[in-house]
């Protein structure tokens, strides 16, 4: 009987610590993309753009733009913005869309898609992500020097100068939440950098929030993870050598993945359960 007791209690204290592992059910997979990079929604959140790299993630070839989807998976647009170079990151603010390529930020126009300006961001060497906060300040992301610049009324600053590998961003409130490597950072609102998750198999790309403290992280060579509030890491998808897993968009309300597959050159939608 005493063995039982311990047997049930050990059993009973295990179940309290085991933890809720999400899971991905594929919903739809578009037709085929131009190398698709980034996703983020608009207006309504029936549309969505998507950056298309369109050649090699580096070169200044004038062969990148952006696409339109539906939030059902229809391409309406293959290349509705032509003749960036290796676009990547790209976040709405009001009626712009902003796009990292490169070494430059692009604005475009979403009324008539046509591009505003080039804000040219000094020492960047290869911008990546992009997203903006409660307060429309633009941040942007520099993967080869280890950098994120902000822009406020178009005016480009450094934020963050030495975080090697730095690539997914998320604005929430005040606190900027950074993919540097294979380590998740919080910046505060004075740049105070925290250490939430580590041990990622490989560099961070997309960075999104589930819920508060709750996060979804891909890496481009085909890893999705989750982060739990405490940071701890679940291992939700593993395609290795069969897709990229890019730079996606959560849809909170829908709990929908919008994950852009790069070379597979598609946008697959999954269902977050």
């Amino acid at each position: 009987m005493k063995k039982l007791f311990i047997l049930l209690a050990v059993a009973c204290s295990s179940s309290s610590f085991a933890q809720e592992k999400y899971k991905l059910t594929k919903i739809w997979e578009t037709d085929s993309l131009a190398v698709p990079e980034s996703v983020t929604p608009y207006g309504d959140g029936k549309q969505m753009f998507v950056s298309l790299i369109d050649g090699t993630p580096f070169e200044v070839d004038g062969k990148g733009g952006v696409a339109k989807i539906t939030a059902d998976g229809k391409i309406t647009d293959p290349m509705w913005v032509a003749g960036l170079n290796a676009p990547k990151g790209i976040a709405v603010m009001k009626n712009k869309l902003y796009v990292a390529d490169l070494t430059e930020v692009v604005v475009i126009d979403i009324a008539t898609g046509k591009v505003d300006l080039k804000l040219k961001v000094p020492q960047a060497e290869g911008l990546n992500d992009v997203t903006v906060d409660s307060k429309n300040t633009v941040y942007v992301s520099d993967s080869k020097n280890g950098m994120i610049f902000s822009i406020k009324n178009n005016v480009v600053a450094p934020y963050i100068t030495s975080l090697k590998g730095t690539n997914g961003l998320k604005a929430d409130g005040s606190d900027l939440y950074i993919g540097a490597g294979p380590v998740l950072w919080k910046a505060d609102a004075n740049k105070n950098l925290v250490k939430i998750a580590e041990g990622f198999e490989s560099s961070v790309d997309g960075l999104q929030l589930i819920r508060k403290n709750e996060f979804l992280i891909s890496c481009w060579n085909g890893l999705v993870y989750s982060v739990g509030s405490k940071g701890e890491i679940t291992k939700l998808m593993d395609t290795r050598g069969v897709m990229n897993t890019a730079d996606f968009h959560y849809d909170q309300k829908k709990k929908i993945v919008y994950l852009p597959t790069f070379y597979k050159k598609s946008v697959i939608a999954y269902k977050l359960h």
